[in-house]
Order: C-alpha cells, then sequence, then structure tokens
C-alpha cells in the first residue's frame, strides 16, 4: 500500500520523499552544532584561561576548513555525495566524541582538542560542497527555493535553542556532555542520509585526473561573470562589513548598552530574524533573484549605524532582525540559483568555490579590525562598514551582470557561459 503526503503549495518541497531525511538530518545535526561555541569555550578556557588559547582552537577548525574547500569540491562531484557525507557525519561524531571523552575524563590538553577540532574542520570542508549538490538531486529544481527555505529555517532554530541548551548543559554537567551530545547529532545525521531512498546514488567517473576536475570546476566558476562577481563581493563583505560586527558589536555593547545582556538581546532578534527571513523565502520566487540577493544586503547597515552610536538596546535589536532576515532570505535565493543554472557535475566544485572565496578574507578581517578601531575609533570603523555594505550592493546592482539576470530553466546557464567567453 502506497501513502501520499498532501501539502500545501508553500510546503510541497515536503512531498518529496528524499528530501524529508535529508532536513530531518540536518536539523539534528545543526542543532549539535550550535552547541559547539558555548561549549568548545568554556572548554577550552577552564583548560587555559588565556583568549590566545580559545582563539588558537577556534582557527584550529576554521582554517583547515577553509584551505580544504576546493579539494572537497572536487571529490563532492566525483563520488556519490551523500557517500561523502556520510562519511564526513561519522568523521566528525569521532572528533567530537573523542573530544568528549577526553574532557570528562580530566586528561584533555589544548593541543589535543584543536588537533581534534582541525579534524572536524576538514571533514566540514568536504561535507559542506557536497551537501549542496545534493540537494539539486533530492528535489526538482521548482522547489529549490523552499528546500534551501526550510533548511535554513532549521539551521536558525538551531541557532536560537543551541545556545541556551548548551549553556544549561555545561552548567549541569560539564562542556564535554555538550560536545558528545554534537557527536551523536552527526550519527542521527549520518542515518537519516543513508535512509535516503534515491539521491545521492549519482557516480561520476572518476578517471579524469585530479588536477583536471579542479581546472574544469575553476572554469565553471569563472565563466560565469554574475558567480564570480557576486562571490568577490560576498569575501570583501565578511572582511569590511562582517567582522566589525562580531568584533565591534560585543564592545560596544559592553561599553556602552549595559554589557553581554544587551548583545545576546541583540544576537537573539537577530536569530529570530533569520528565523522569519527563511518563512518569507518559502514563497518567494524571484524574476530577477540577483536583484533580490543584493537588494537584500542593503538591510544590513541600519543595525552597524545604530551600533556607532550606540543607540537604544531594542533599537539596535529591530535593526538586527530586520538585517539577518534580509541575509537569511538572500542566502537561500542565492543558493537555489546557483544550484538551478549550475551543472549538476560541476555544483559540489562551483560551491566549493563560492564558500572559500566568501569566507578567505575574514580571518584577516577578524585580525585588523581590533587594531584598526584603536587607532581610527570604534564609531568611525563601523560607519565605515555600514557605508561600504550600501555603497558595494548598490554597486552590484548596476552591474548588468546582476541586473539583467534572470530566473529560467537554463540550469547549465550555457547562454551566459557562452556570452562571457565571447566578450
Amino acid at each position: 500500500m502506497t501513502f501520499r503526503i498532501s501539502v500545501s503549495p508553500s510546503f510541497g518541497v515536503l512531498g518529496q520523499t528524499d528530501f524529508r531525511p535529508l532536513l530531518l538530518g540536518t536539523s539534528i545535526s545543526s542543532l549539535g552544532d550550535k552547541l559547539v561555541p558555548v561549549a568548545l569555550a568554556f572548554a577550552v578556557l577552564q583548560l587555559d584561561a588565556s583568549p590566545a588559547a580559545l582563539g588558537f582552537v577556534l582557527a584550529s577548525a576554521m582554517v583547515p576548513m577553509v584551505a580544504l574547500l576546493v579539494i572537497g569540491g572536487v571529490w563532492g562531484d566525483r563520488l556519490p555525495r551523500r557517500r561523502v557525507m556520510i562519511v564526513c557525519d561519522l568523521v566528525r561524531a569521532a572528533a567530537q566524541a573523542l573530544s568528549a571523552i577526553v574532557l570528562v575524563a580530566g586528561v584533555a590538553r589544548v593541543w589535543e582538542i584543536a588537533a581534534l577540532q582541525a579534524v572536524y574542520g576538514a571533514a566540514t570542508a568536504f561535507f559542506t560542497p557536497a551537501s549542496q549538490g545534493l540537494v539539486q538531486e533530492a528535489v526538482v529544481e521548482s522547489f529549490l527555493q523552499q528546500a534551501n527555505a526550510f533548511l535554513g529555517i532549521s539551521r536558525n532554530v538551531a541557532g536560537v535553542a543551541g545556545p541556551a541548551l548548551a549553556a544549561a548543559i555545561v552548567a549541569s554537567t560539564g562542556a564535554g556532555w555538550a560536545l558528545a551530545a554534537d557527536a551523536v547529532s552527526f550519527l542521527a545525521s549520518a542515518a537519516f542520509l543513508f535512509r535516503m531512498p534515491t539521491a545521492g546514488r549519482r557516480s561520476r567517473s572518476a578517471a579524469t585526473p585530479f588536477l583536471t576536475d579542479l581546472r574544469v570546476g575553476w572554469r565553471e566558476f569563472r565563466t560565469r561573470s554574475w558567480v564570480w562577481a557576486s562571490v568577490c563581493h560576498f569575501g570583501l563583505f565578511h572582511l569590511f562589513v562582517w567582522a566589525p560586527l562580531l568584533v565591534l558589536g560585543p564592545v560596544v555593547a559592553k561599553a556602552s548598552l549595559g554589557g553581554a545582556s544587551a548583545w545576546a538581546t541583540i544576537l537573539a532578534a537577530g536569530s529570530a530574524g533569520a528565523i522569519a527571513g527563511g518563512v518569507v523565502a518559502v514563497r518567494l520566487k524571484p524574476g530577477r533573484p540577483l536583484v533580490v540577493v543584493f537588494g537584500l544586503m542593503l538591510l544590513f547597515a541600519p543595525q552597524l549605524v545604530l551600533l556607532a552610536v550606540a543607540a537604544p538596546t531594542l533599537l539596535i535589536a529591530g535593526a538586527a532582525l530586520l538585517g539577518q532576515a534580509g541575509m537569511s532570505a538572500l542566502n537561500i535565493t542565492w543558493f537555489a540559483t546557483l544550484q538551478a543554472r549550475v551543472p549538476a557535475d560541476a555544483l559540489a566544485r562551483v560551491t566549493s568555490y563560492d564558500w572559500f572565496g566568501s569566507a578567505l578574507l575574514l580571518p584577516l578581517g577578524l585580525l585588523l579590525v581590533g587594531p584598526l578601531a584603536a587607532t581610527f575609533g570604534t564609531h568611525e570603523i563601523l560607519v565605515g562598514a555600514a557605508v561600504w555594505a550600501v555603497a558595494s550592493s548598490a554597486s552590484m546592482l548596476a552591474l548588468p551582470a546582476i541586473h539583467g539576470f534572470r530566473s529560467g530553466a537554463l540550469r547549465a546557464d550555457v547562454a551566459g557561459a557562452k556570452a562571457f567567453a565571447t566578450a
């Protein structure tokens, strides 16, 4: 007997049998991931109270993740993506389980935690490109926007619930047990991926030399001017806008808004906005998706200006809600556009170049913001970040490759690639 699930048009993607286990696995592992920032911070600070030790551990996870993204993208196109993701989930589960064991046993050392987090980061570098490709395989093209919206909502809900849950676990049983919960979440994700009925079984011959695959992926990336121009913008946005917010937001909260509670309020409002943006994006079907992407980026500037003038916390929180709603909706639209317009057998590689280019400059920004603020002033850096956010996004909207880009069924984007190649 066959059972059919009836859903409204806005929830039609939930009727896709391959998508439901992907959504459930992502939701559980996202919740586990959101336990880590709180748990890891308290675990490391208990071993070594210096900020340098915590920075070392955080960098140990981030550096291999960024460095290996492009390689991960190649393998995400060479091998069945579901298999790549299952292996990565098992590796991450092992890394977090070992971290939990040494912490609970009371024998952990900072370098051991850093090494295990490096393994975690390396596995994430292979998981992320493959996951974007698997979404494309799991749903029909007309449901890509909905699929990315539901996945984004699940991550943002985890972003609200995870830190609170982590704080409760750390306070009651210790940081090691929170990392153990993260390990279990990866095992659950792997189990759900294993249960996907048909998706992820595509396999391309790996006979092509690795460097050839790397070059082909780069060609697919660079021959689409709308892709590489957008990624360059995202990278500079992280450098000039996102890094100042992450570093100087807490500084302003401590100096002028009342401390950690004020910053927590702003972050919580941003998370709520991200959920709202995901809900809106479920119904969003833009004819010019890149106009929507860069138009929504303009919403990020008000919170920077309000932080710069140390406006009341609730006013900044409202602006954070608006800004993060826009960021959530634009990310969903961007990934759906990539999945619809990049060839299926190159999507993981193009996605890896996207993630690599977008994240590459963030560590540099995090390092530079403090000294620049000390030299020029916190107010000036935040205002400069707001000006950059508006000016750069408006400049992107003026580019023909952006404002002239229309949604459609040209999955391979052949016309755009030929036009660029002959320009």
